[in-house]
């Protein structure tokens, strides 16, 4: 299985009197994410599902993505939320689901969590050694059976300029 973890596209800035979990793409951002997601579609990538974080920005970025047609699925998960655990995510999302080892997940989220992520799916703790810039994306290759945490191959690590 393959895991595609995406940063949301840039946002309005914190502190302007608006909630966090209710700050919008900025139009700069939503014009990078969809170049973002154009360049991706000629690449001919496209996800089984994409599942976002509820806030905002988050979801805004996953709609392009369908928008442009990288998924016909699109779905919610609290876990990707701020401060959401991947051994939850996989406990309690990805385990019942039983997904075959063809699927392509996509995840859009958040910063510090997804590089957070995927160095635990890689090497089984947190090293605060990978960048993951806005729209930037992390292609992660989960092992076949057991625990993908610390056994999961790292494919793909885009920041957004190299794909404008």
């Amino acid at each position: 299985m393959e895991l595609y973890l995406i940063r949301h596209g840039i946002a309005e800035d914190k502190g302007l009197g608006i909630k966090d979990e209710e700050r919008s793409l900025t139009k700069e951002g939503r014009q990078k994410t969809e170049k973002v997601a154009q360049k991706l579609v000629k690449l001919g990538l496209n996800f089984d599902l994409i599942l976002t974080s509820p806030l905002v920005r988050a979801r805004q970025t996953a709609e392009i993505l369908i928008t442009e047609k990288l998924s016909s699925q699109l779905e919610e998960s609290s876990h990707l939320a701020h401060d959401g655990q991947i051994s939850s995510w996989l406990k309690d999302w990805l385990e019942p689901r039983n997904y075959s080892q063809n699927t392509q997940l996509a995840l859009v989220g958040h910063e510090p969590d997804l590089t957070s992520w995927a160095e635990i799916l890689l090497w089984g703790e947190v090293k605060a050694s990978l960048v993951l810039k806005k729209a930037g994306m992390i292609g992660i290759k989960l092992p076949e059976t057991g625990s993908p945490l610390g056994r999961s191959q790292m494919f793909w690590l885009t920041p957004p300029k190299y794909l404008l």
